[in-house]
């Protein structure tokens, strides 16, 4: 198939011409805060099932549908917890995806047969406008994973975008160009569907944020679940080299760690971030650095402490078991 071809200027043009672009059937990859993500209609069967086709993603694996605002919440959940609607106003537009109760219009092909769907308002001035300006020719949303092959290091450039997925999208498909995703790793995911909320994969907005927002402590992370979701495959966010954590350094591979921590002797030091926050926005690219260096090893020092670095260390842990 042939490539994507890139939209450089996202102006008023481009994204009513993507807008049309979904509402004809075809993919948008288009930029969001934390990543990039692969959008569809989100009430076209075929076009949702290309989505899982590009990206190798299996049948049952839900799909976050990314709507305008907090307005168009209850048009696609039901039965919301009034401890959802404040972390709704909180959080959107943000880094943050609720797991609520479906309504009819998120069918099965959108859910991965479960009965909970979930949502996200990113905060991302282009995602907006595109989900903005699809919502209004529509009636519908923009459902849309990350835009990589299934279990893969996510893209934060429209260039990993065409790098990960080129050869599988096809020219009527479009891939618009956002730069460098300002956060650089996925959102917090939280099951809104029971009487409590409970935290399913750690992101930007932290556990201490969301209980001091909702008033309350000790809120649940990571509790045993059926509810599929996203990232939720033990082995997950894996770049081809091996990804090694701690002190088991191997000489001769690479390093990344913050900038505090001095390079060991023999490594070839690919990133030095000065905050943790720098840290997760060169993470997968620090990743795809690796593997076009061609690079067998990658030694981690993984972030310390609460807030973002939790996020970080469960995302280094599914890396380090590999594909």
């Amino acid at each position: 198939m042939s490539k994507s071809p890139f939209i450089s200027l996202c102006t008023e043009g481009t994204i009513r011409n993507a807008a049309e672009s979904l509402m004809a059937g075809h993919l948008v990859a288009f930029p969001t805060e934390t990543v990039y993500g692969l959008g569809a209609d989100a009430r076209n069967p075929d076009a949702v099932k290309r989505i899982y086709e590009v990206k190798g993603r299996p049948a049952d694996h839900p799909l976050i549908v990314h709507i305008s605002s907090i307005n168009q919440l209850d048009k696609w959940a039901q039965d919301i917890p009034e401890y959802a609607i404040s972390l709704a106003r909180a959080f959107w537009p943000g880094p943050v995806t609720l797991i609520l109760k479906r309504r009819d219009i998120a069918k099965d092909f959108i859910t991965g047969g479960q009965e909970t769907v979930g949502l996200r308002v990113p905060r991302d001035p282009i995602a907006l406008a595109l989900i903005s300006e699809f919502e209004k020719i529509s009636n519908s949303a923009i459902a849309a994973p990350s835009a990589n092959r299934f279990g893969q290091v996510s893209p934060t450039s429209s260039s990993d975008v065409l790098e990960e997925l080129g050869d599988f999208l096809t020219s009527a498909d479009l891939i618009l160009e956002g730069g460098t995703s300002s956060i650089g790793i996925e959102s917090t995911i939280i099951d809104c569907s029971g009487i409590a909320p409970v935290i399913l994969r750690s992101g930007y907005v932290t556990k201490e944020e969301i209980e001091l927002e909702l008033g309350v402590n000790n809120l649940v992370e990571f509790r045993e679940t059926k509810i599929k979701f996203s990232g939720s495959f033990e082995k997950h966010y894996a770049p081809k080299c091996q990804v090694i954590l701690g002190n088991e350094i191997i000489a001769n591979g690479a390093f990344f760690a913050l900038a505090e921590i001095e390079t060991p002797i023999g490594m070839v030091r690919l990133a030095s971030p000065a905050t943790v926050e720098d840290f997760a926005r060169s993470l997968y690219s620090t990743f795809r650095l690796a593997d076009k260096e061609g690079f067998s090893t990658l030694n981690v020092c993984i972030p310390q402490g609460n807030g973002i670095a939790v996020a970080l260390r469960e995302r280094l842990v599914k890396a380090a078991r590999g594909r």
